[in-house]
């Protein structure tokens, strides 16, 4: 079931995603080659404590850490570690934060010092790819015109867009109905309203869109070890067209 949010409960969703927001701007200036995955984490959990929320992805499902940390064909769900970042690499960070009872969540992909120019490509399509989409995220669209917008924008970059996994609706819980896929038809799925809150996160790959998980049950790569970009924001429908609540400008 859909949950539309109200203009209080987005008041508190915008300030949950400012946490998020300005974590990600914290971690862009940390990453960097020599530094251990580990220790972004520990101080996005800081930071985040310091504002009053909690990480979102810590114990959620299980899963150990706060931050997701997925390195080069690494797509999604990696494990912060002992991994030293090192020159050429890339870094997704997927950061969650729960404020006064909602959530707000978002991923960027980071250059680690000088990367190749493929794989800067690849950040900057990926994140181009966002914005293209939600130029669809207005109230009266259907869902699947954004999904459609980031696939069409993606492989004419060459690119590919994941399948095995979407974004997704946001508020209360981190993950909530509709699934937000980044490929499809338009005009279809449910009719945006306004006050729905949507997590919109193309995860795209230089290579083929296929993806397997690791044998740890979380980490997913590229089938082909080609290099993977995510970038994700939270997203409130509103009546004048759509408010970001993650990016901190």
């Amino acid at each position: 079931m859909i949950t539309v949010k109200n203009h209080d409960e987005i008041a508190i969703m915008r300030k949950a995603g400012r946490i998020v927001g300005e974590t990600l701007l914290l971690l862009e200036k940390e990453v960097k080659p020599g530094v251990i995955t580990a220790s972004l984490d520990r101080i996005a959990e800081e930071f985040i404590t310091k504002h009053g929320a909690k990480p979102s992805f810590k114990g959620l499902y299980g899963f150990p850490s706060s931050l997701c940390i997925s390195v080069n064909e690494q797509v999604i769900h990696g494990f912060p570690g002992e991994y030293v970042l090192k020159e050429g690499d890339i870094v997704s960070i997927d950061c969650g934060a729960f404020f006064d009872g909602f959530h707000g969540d978002a991923a960027r992909t980071f250059s680690v010092g000088e990367v190749s120019v493929e794989a800067q490509r690849l950040i900057d399509i990926t994140r181009e790819s966002f914005f293209q989409g939600i130029k669809f995220a207005k109230q009266g669209n259907k869902l699947t015109d954004i999904s459609h917008e980031i696939q069409s924008y993606v492989e004419a970059a060459g690119f590919s867009v994941v399948r095995d996994f979407v974004g997704h609706g946001i508020g209360r819980k981190v993950h909530e109905d509709p699934n937000v896929p980044n490929f499809g038809k338009s005009g279809r799925g449910p009719k945006l309203l306004e006050g729905m809150v949507l997590a919109i996160e193309p995860m795209v790959n230089a290579g083929t869109y296929k993806v397997k998980t690791l044998k740890d049950g979380w980490t997913v790569v590229t089938a082909d070890t080609s290099l993977s970009a995510h970038y994700e924001n939270t997203v409130a429908i509103l009546s004048d067209g759509p408010e970001i609540l993650t990016l901190i400008k």
